[in-house]
């Protein structure tokens, strides 16, 4: 599985001519004409900037994360990159509402109504780490639940991996990788999505941030 879905990394990276990126440094020259015999009809009209921001679409809802968290490290990024970047939006569609009571009756070990008065199966929010359902506690306080998408924690180490995988080649590749240590910005990256999976932190965090400005 793994195999496949670096196969298909490398064949995004080589269909939007993201190629150029290393082969314009010094190491890379020597992957010129492979690459060009290879991929001859690949269409790289468009400016780096948009095959970029394509190509991390095309990969899926981590990838989109990652990109949007590059946006913000205009210490790394040439200012194209960075604003198209800026564009990229974390939203997929939601998983079905069935599992999200599943979920919840997991957790609380009783029936969904014994827990909510009121449960909207219909998310408010729907991004790649989570969606959000509004709900009335039998107290008659209203609340919003986030719930994981199940299987997230697998999709993340498995990108992740691919990842790592990616910037050891760029260190390899590009003159700058070195320099640049893309593999210290993909361990960021994996503690931001680490702490994002951690509900109970976020949890305490907004209740300290409530008392504070209460």
């Amino acid at each position: 599985m793994r195999f496949f879905r670096l196969f298909k990394i490398i064949f995004v990276v080589l269909r939007f001519g993201l190629d150029e990126f290393l082969l314009a440094h010094a190491r890379g020259h020597w992957l010129h004409f492979p690459l060009k015999t290879l991929l001859f009809l690949r269409d790289t009209s468009a400016p780096r900037a948009v095959r970029l921001r394509l190509a991390l679409e095309s990969l899926g809802p981590i990838f989109v994360k990652f990109g949007q968290m590059l946006s913000t490290r205009r210490d790394l990024m040439p200012t194209d990159l960075a604003d198209e970047l800026a564009k990229l939006q974390d939203q997929v569609p939601p998983f079905p509402s069935a599992q999200s009571i599943t979920l919840l009756e997991a957790t609380y070990g009783k029936p969904l109504l014994e827990t909510f008065k009121s449960f909207e199966e219909t998310p408010v929010a729907s991004a790649s780490v989570a969606q959000v359902h509004f709900a009335v506690l039998h107290d008659n306080r209203e609340v919003a639940i986030k719930i994981l998408r199940p299987g997230i924690k697998h999709v993340i180490d498995h990108d992740i991996a691919l990842l790592k995988i990616v910037a050891d080649l760029m260190e390899w590749l590009w003159a700058d990788g070195r320099r640049l240590k893309p593999r210290l910005v993909i361990e960021e990256f994996e503690k931001h999505l680490t702490d994002e999976l951690d509900l109970t932190r976020e949890a305490a965090n907004g209740s300290l941030l409530k008392r504070n400005f209460a």
